[in-house]
């Protein structure tokens, strides 16, 4: 490319900026232009790294390590609190009889903050304290939907109690929490539970409950509307799974989960 067609390319594109070349910029669009593919390079290879982590605790605490875990519990909310967080999950699951006193702390950031911990550290043994939060009606509803969503994903066996307790709250949306945590917990024990929910006065309520019944039961009933369905509606439906849960709560067993097809 000759240097007089760079400079009347130049030329076009000051007038252009000018607004006066338009005019001149119609045979612009003929130049040809080619497409060039940049090479590309892989990105280097990391070299194997050695874990320099330092493992969680296994061992029971000792006598200073039980006042350090018991010093944590108030910075469990602030600027450190993620620290204190992440020292309860190095002294392991032995910090969690220290932890649970978190629950029954006056501040709801450290107890939501102990519930994420528990979660953090895999600590099954906090479950029953967990359970207790759940139920407890005059707990904040994000701490309970909290407790419960923990304690179902450490140990769901022990979860039905409380599922039952949240789906009869006056909150809609410990309702909701309760029939949507309920579809996770493979036992019988949650379908008598669940199909009074069908009828509930809230819309989402319902919807979560017959989808948690779907996914645990798979069930098919008749095509219903529920998405415009009202109470009077749901409550003549609901009908349909107390008479079919009548029927077959002697001998039905939770299917075993579906998995996902895999992609060809």
């Amino acid at each position: 490319m000759n240097q007089s067609y760079l400079f009347r390319l130049g030329v076009i594109g000051l007038l252009g900026v000018m607004g006066v070349g338009a005019p001149l910029c119609s045979w612009a669009d003929q130049i040809p232009l080619w497409k060039v593919q940049v090479p590309y390079e892989a990105p280097p290879v990391n070299p194997d790294v050695p874990d320099v982590s330092i493992p969680p605790n296994k061992t029971p605490l000792g006598p200073e390590e039980l006042k350090r875990a018991e010093a944590l519990l108030p910075l469990l909310e602030g600027k450190q609190e993620f620290w204190a967080m992440g020292e309860f999950v190095h002294l392991g699951e032995s910090s969690v009889p220290v932890l649970v006193k978190a629950l029954t702390m006056s501040s709801p950031r450290i107890r939501y903050n102990a519930i994420e911990t528990l979660l953090m550290m895999k600590g099954v043994a906090g479950v029953p304290a967990l359970i207790e939060a759940a139920k407890e009606p005059s707990e904040l509803s994000r701490v309970r939907e909290h407790a419960l969503r923990v304690a179902v994903r450490l140990d769901a066996t022990k979860a039905p109690e409380a599922v039952e307790v949240m789906a009869k709250d006056p909150n809609p949306s410990v309702r909701k929490s309760a029939a949507f945590e309920a579809r996770y917990i493979r036992q019988k024990a949650v379908i008598p539970i669940l199909i009074p929910m069908v009828s509930d006065d809230e819309r989402f309520v319902a919807l979560s409950a017959l989808q948690s019944l779907w996914l645990l039961t798979r069930h098919e009933t008749e095509f219903h509307d529920w998405d415009t369905s009202t109470k009077q509606d749901r409550a003549a439906w609901a009908s349909e799974w107390i008479e079919w849960w009548e029927i077959n709560k002697e001998t039905f067993e939770i299917p075993e989960p579906r998995r996902p097809k895999r992609s060809l």
